[in-house]
C-alpha cells in the first residue's frame, strides 16, 4: 500500500473507530506508525492487518491486556491461549443462560426464584386445601429459610414434606389459618395452641422442623424465621407464643425471643 492510509482511512478499513485505534496504541496493542512529511501517520498494510488481529481478537472475548501475548506466542502457545479463551468464554456463556433462565422466571410471575423441589412442595399444599394467600405465606417462609439457612434449606423441605403426610397436623393448620384473624385473647387461641403442641408432641417427627431450624442457626434467624408475618396477625403472633411456651413446659428446646 503506497504511502500507507491515514488512521480515518484504517479505521474504515478495519471497521473500528479512530478513537478505538488510539486506545490500542495507548495499550501498546498496535505500534505508532511514522509521520509522513505532513505530519500524519501513515498505516501500512502491516498496521492494518494488526488491527484487524486485534478488533477480532477482542470481538471475540480476548481481554485486551492479553492480546498482545497472544499475537506474539508462537503456534502452539496461541491454540493453547485460544482454547482457554474458548473455556472461559464456554463459562460465561452458560452464566449468562442462568441469567437469562432467571430472568424468564421472572417474567412468568416466579419473583422468588425457589428451586422445582420447593415449587412442587407449595403446589401440594395448595392441592390439599390451603389458599392462595397462604401458599404465598409458605413461599415466603421458603425464601426466608433458604436464605438464612441455605445448607440445611434441602432437610427443611424433607421435613416439610412429611410434615405434610400428617393429616391431623395438616388440618390444625388450616385452622391457625382460619383464626388468624380472631381477636389475640379470644379463648379459641387457646385451645387451638394446645391442640397443635399436643400433635407436635405426639408426632415427634414434627418437632423436627423448629429444631432442624435451631440446629442450624441462631435464635435471631431462628426468630425472624418462626415469627414471620406476625406483626401483621396479632392472633398468630400469640399462638406461636402459647405453642412455643407449651412445648417449653413438655422439654422441648426452644429459643425465647
Amino acid at each position: 500500500m503506497v504511502g500507507g492510509v491515514t488512521i480515518g482511512q484504517a479505521a474504515a478499513f478495519a471497521n473500528i473507530t479512530i478513537k478505538t485505534i488510539r486506545h490500542y496504541h495507548q495499550l501498546g496493542l498496535v505500534d505508532e506508525p511514522h509521520r509522513d512529511s505532513s505530519g500524519y501517520r501513515r498505516y501500512s498494510s502491516s498496521d492494518l492487518l494488526r488491527l484487524v488481529q486485534v478488533r477480532t481478537l477482542a470481538e471475540s472475548g480476548v481481554p485486551l491486556s492479553e492480546i498482545s501475548a497472544l499475537l506474539d506466542a508462537d503456534p502452539q502457545r496461541f491454540a493453547a491461549d485460544l482454547a482457554e479463551v474458548k473455556r472461559r468464554l464456554t463459562e460465561r456463556i452458560e452464566e449468562l443462560i442462568t441469567r437469562r433462565d432467571l430472568l424468564d422466571r421472572l417474567a412468568n410471575g416466579d419473583r422468588t426464584l425457589l428451586p422445582d423441589r420447593a415449587c412442587a412442595l407449595l403446589d401440594r399444599a395448595a392441592g390439599l386445601g390451603f389458599t392462595s394467600d397462604e401458599v404465598a405465606a409458605y413461599r415466603e417462609g421458603m425464601v426466608l429459610t433458604r436464605a438464612l439457612i441455605p445448607d440445611g434449606f434441602d432437610d427443611y423441605l424433607t421435613k416439610a414434606e412429611h410434615a405434610l403426610d400428617d393429616t391431623r397436623f395438616v388440618d390444625l393448620n388450616k385452622q391457625c389459618w382460619a383464626a388468624k384473624d380472631l381477636d389475640p385473647d379470644d379463648p379459641r387461641i387457646k385451645e387451638l395452641a394446645t391442640a397443635l403442641a399436643d400433635r407436635f408432641l405426639a408426632n415427634p417427627a414434627l418437632l423436627a422442623i423448629p429444631n432442624g431450624l435451631q440446629a442450624r442457626t441462631d435464635a435471631t434467624r431462628y426468630g425472624l424465621l418462626n415469627h414471620h408475618g406476625e406483626d401483621q396477625a396479632p392472633a398468630m403472633a400469640r399462638l406461636t407464643t402459647l405453642v412455643e411456651a407449651k412445648l417449653r413446659s413438655a422439654g422441648v428446646d426452644i429459643p425465647h425471643q
